[in-house]
C-alpha cells in the first residue's frame, strides 16, 4: 500500500473463495456469496439459474422496446431479474444481494456489443453499478468457449478456519489476532472498548465473544472503526448486535448511519436477527474516551492517501498506538526498502505532529512491534 497498484486474482470453487496475492493463496470466506452472485449473473449463468429456481416471466417496455423480464430468487443468496431481448440475448440483470456493510444491495449489470465466438454469443462490453455507484466497465478482447479453468482449491484454503488469539499487551489491553485482520480489546472500569470489528459476522462474532470472555460481565460499549473500507467495517453489524455504539470519523458517520439502517433480509446477519438499531457517533480530529483512570485518545491520521477520516487510537499511559493499514509490519529484521512506503512516512509525520509517546504499535494487520521498526522501515532514526 502506498507504492502503486497490487494485482490480486479472485477465485472460487465449490464452497470456497480465495485470493491469490502473488504466489500465496489467502482464504476469503467473506467474498463467497458475492462470487456466487457474480458467477450466476453472467449472460449464460443467469439463464441456468432462472431454470433452476422457479422463475417467472413478464413483459417490460424499455426505451420503446418490449423485453422479457425473467425473475427468480436463490434463497439466502440473491434475487434477480434478467431482461432478454427478442433475439434471446440478455441485455441487463437487476439483482439484490446481501452485503456485510451495506445490507441488501442493488446491482445492475448491462451487456452490449454481442459477438459470435466459436458458436457462442458473448457481450464485448459489460458495465455494472452497485448501490447506485459504478463498479465495473469492462471491454472484452477475447472469448474462449468451453475451456477448462483448471481451478483447484489450495490446501491452505481448505484448512482455513477463523481463529482468535488474544495476547495481553498491557494490563487490561489485548491484541486479538489469528486471522488476516486484528482487533484490540481495552478494559475500562465498567465496560469494554474494542478497536476494529472487521470483515463479516464469521470473523467479528468470535472476536467479540473472545472480548466478553476476557472480562466477564463487562458489556462491549464502544467499537472504534479505523476507516470505512469494507474489510475493516464488515463486522460493525455484529457489534451493533452486541449493543455497542459505533465510533467512526465524523466524515464517515452519515455513510454508516445510512448503511446500518438498511436491512440484510436476504441472508439475515447478526444485527438483522438481533432487531437492534445502530447508534453511530463521530470523531472530528480528536476524541478522548476515559473512565477516570484509563485514557484512549482517537485521532485523525491527517494527510493520508489511504482514506478520508482515517482514525488511529493512542493510549498515553500504556504508550501504545493502534492503527490499520497506515503501517503493516514486515518480516522481523527486514531491511528498509529503497523507497519508503508513503503511508509509513505519513504515519510518522502524524506521530511527530501530535508528539505521541509510543513504545509499541498494535497493528490491525500483522504482529505487535516496537515503534523503532516503523522508523527503520522509512530509513529514519528515532
Amino acid at each position: 500500500m502506498g507504492l502503486g497498484e497490487q494485482r490480486t486474482t479472485s477465485l472460487m470453487r465449490g464452497a470456497s473463495a480465495w485470493n491469490m496475492v502473488g504466489p500465496a493463496p489467502v482464504a476469503s470466506p467473506v467474498a463467497y456469496d458475492m462470487r456466487v452472485h457474480d458467477l450466476w449473473t453472467t449472460p449464460h449463468g443467469v439463464i441456468k439459474a432462472a431454470l433452476a429456481n422457479n422463475a417467472t416471466s413478464a413483459m417490460r417496455t424499455v426505451d420503446g422496446r418490449m423485453l422479457t423480464a425473467v425473475s427468480f430468487a436463490v434463497p439466502g443468496r440473491y434475487r434477480a431479474t434478467a431482461l432478454i431481448n427478442a433475439a434471446g440475448l440478455v441485455e441487463q440483470i437487476e439483482s439484490t444481494q446481501p452485503h456485510p456493510v451495506t445490507g441488501d444491495t442493488a446491482s445492475v449489470i448491462r451487456f452490449s456489443d454481442y459477438k459470435d465466438t466459436g458458436g457462442v454469443k458473448f457481450p464485448m462490453r459489460i458495465q455494472q453499478s452497485m448501490g447506485g455507484h459504478p463498479v465495473l466497465d469492462l471491454t472484452v478482447n477475447e472469448v474462449k468457449p468451453n475451456v477448462s479453468a483448471g481451478i483447484e482449491i489450495p490446501a491452505l484454503v481448505t484448512a482455513f478456519a477463523e481463529n482468535v488469539v488474544a495476547t495481553k499487551v498491557a494490563d487490561g489491553v489485548w491484541h486479538l489476532a489469528g486471522g488476516s485482520h486484528n482487533s484490540v480489546a481495552i478494559e475500562m472500569k465498567d465496560h469494554m472498548m474494542v478497536v476494529e470489528s472487521p470483515l463479516y459476522d464469521g470473523r467479528a462474532k468470535p472476536m467479540l465473544a473472545a472480548v466478553k470472555n476476557l472480562s466477564p460481565g463487562k458489556p462491549i460499549r464502544f467499537v472504534v472503526n479505523s476507516h470505512h473500507h469494507f474489510d475493516h467495517s464488515g463486522g460493525l453489524r455484529s457489534a451493533v448486535a452486541e449493543g455497542a455504539t459505533l465510533v467512526t470519523s465524523e466524515l464517515a458517520r452519515p455513510f454508516f448511519e445510512a448503511t446500518m439502517a438498511n436491512p440484510n433480509s436476504i441472508k439475515p446477519d447478526a444485527m438483522q436477527l438481533s432487531g437492534k438499531k445502530a447508534t453511530v457517533t463521530g470523531v472530528s480530529g480528536k476524541r478522548t474516551f476515559t473512565d477516570g483512570a484509563r485514557v484512549v485518545d482517537v485521532y485523525y491520521i491527517e494527510g493520508s492517501v489511504h482514506a478520508n477520516g482515517f482514525l488511529m487510537a493512542h493510549m498515553p499511559k500504556e504508550r501504545l498506538l493502534i492503527e490499520a493499514d497506515a503501517y503493516t509490519p514486515g518480516a522481523p529484521n527486514a531491511p528498509a526498502p529503497a523507497v519508503p512506503n508513503a503511508l509509513h512516512v505519513n504515519l510518522v509525520q502524524n506521530i511527530e505532529r501530535l508528539q505521541l509517546g509510543i513504545d509499541q504499535i498494535l497493528p490491525l494487520h500483522g504482529r505487535v512491534v516496537p515503534l523503532s521498526e516503523l522508523y527503520t522501515a522509512i530509513g529514519k532514526k528515532m
